[in-house]
């Protein structure tokens, strides 16, 4: 078994899969929407606006590598979105190696991204393949602005927030009760540093008047992408939804988590945060509305002599994962990445670059920069 198709899309029958495939339609890219139900993946793609357009194909695989690898020969790129990918990333990962297919996911597990670097970035890099775990709005945006933030030079320090306005999908409900049982990491002076889990900020929100709340988040990525970058040696990152009462919550999660959950053995800790995470968010959420679904993406950068701030206002954060993934793969299947091996998706594609796929979509407003 194998495919005639480029790109293949997989956890289709998720939220974020079907946005992903929405525009790959809209770049006319050829695609695979898989999943390990070929009835819930094809129930889900069918209701895409326009799919009639669309040259692709659905198709069922279970989640191990011998499998996955046997149903994807042909393609050029996997772009996973079955999470927890701590828990079936691995076997994705793998059969990308096995066929020689670029990997791209939309991962917000740190401990996921070390994993992947430690274990397969080398891997990729021989194979002349990209690595990019991480490849979403709440990554990837703020990326842009870090990067942004640091072009005059002169600056080592990023300071990242990242702020939403909607509902949690139920995979990315199910990945941050996963992350609670990870360590989180920060980068200061070059080293990683764990942050402590109970830490919760109260945060200036740019363009609003009511301040916000922000937490680790299991540590985000880009305390990773940037550890070995010779223009920072210090980086922190947190965020949020702009509801504070669910921010509250979370913080009284975290903290019930470290008293009442990680106690219990491994298996007990899975199953109690499986429940909890189940009952929060069970169901699809509705599709974004660009009125509605906001997001903020600040960075400061800083440094001896000087300070940079970066703010890109944007609208329905999900559109922007779909679109980020999508014109990965659109790149990849027509050119070499910009960086091989494990790679961040500002590295692999450039940021100015992946800056204008998001304001062409509308999806995000000019960058406004502040130097002094």
């Amino acid at each position: 078994m194998s495919v005639d198709k480029p790109v293949v899309v997989y956890g289709v029958s998720g939220y974020t899969g079907r946005l992903i495939c929405e525009y790959l339609r809209e770049l006319g890219v050829p695609f695979v929407a898989a999943g390990r139900d070929a009835d819930r993946v094809r129930a889900v793609v069918e209701k895409i606006p326009g799919i009639e357009t669309a040259d692709y194909e659905v198709i069922g695989v279970e989640n191990n590598a011998a499998a996955l690898a046997e149903a994807f020969e042909g393609a050029q790129v996997i772009c996973n979105t079955a999470g927890p990918f701590i828990k079936f990333g691995p076997e994705v990962v793998e059969a990308a190696l096995q066929i020689g297919a670029h990997y791209t996911d939309t991962t917000g597990e740190q401990d996921w991204i070390l994993a992947a670097r430690e274990r397969w970035g080398d891997k990729f890099a021989e194979k002349d393949l990209l690595l990019a775990p991480g490849t979403a709005h709440m990554y990837t945006t703020s990326e842009i602005a870090a990067n942004i933030a640091l072009e005059p030079g002169g600056y080592d320090t990023l300071d990242i927030l990242v702020l939403w306005k909607g509902l949690p999908t139920y995979a990315s409900t199910q990945t941050i009760f996963t992350i609670l049982k990870a360590d989180w990491y920060y980068l200061e002076q070059n080293k990683l540093v764990e942050w402590d889990h109970l830490s919760a900020f109260n945060v200036s929100v740019p363009g609003y008047h009511e301040q916000g709340v922000a937490v680790p988040w299991g540590g985000m990525s880009h305390p990773i992408w940037f550890q070995n970058d010779p223009r920072v040696s210090s980086v922190r990152a947190i965020g949020g939804v702009f509801d504070r009462a669910v921010m509250n919550g979370v913080a009284d999660t975290v903290k019930m988590f470290e008293e009442q959950i990680r106690p219990l053995e491994p298996a007990a800790q899975e199953e109690a945060l499986a429940n909890i995470a189940a009952s929060l968010q069970a169901g699809m959420p509705p599709r974004e509305n660009p009125r509605i679904n906001r997001s903020i993406d600040s960075v400061h950068a800083s440094g001896p002599l000087g300070r940079s701030h970066v703010v890109i206002h944007g609208n329905s954060n999900y559109k922007q994962t779909g679109l980020l993934q999508a014109f990965a793969a659109f790149s990849l299947i027509q050119q070499r990445p910009q960086r091989v091996g494990f790679a961040s998706a500002c590295q692999a594609f450039g940021y100015r670059e992946l800056l204008g796929q998001l304001r062409g979509f509308g999806l995000v407003s000019e960058p406004i920069v502040t130097r002094n």
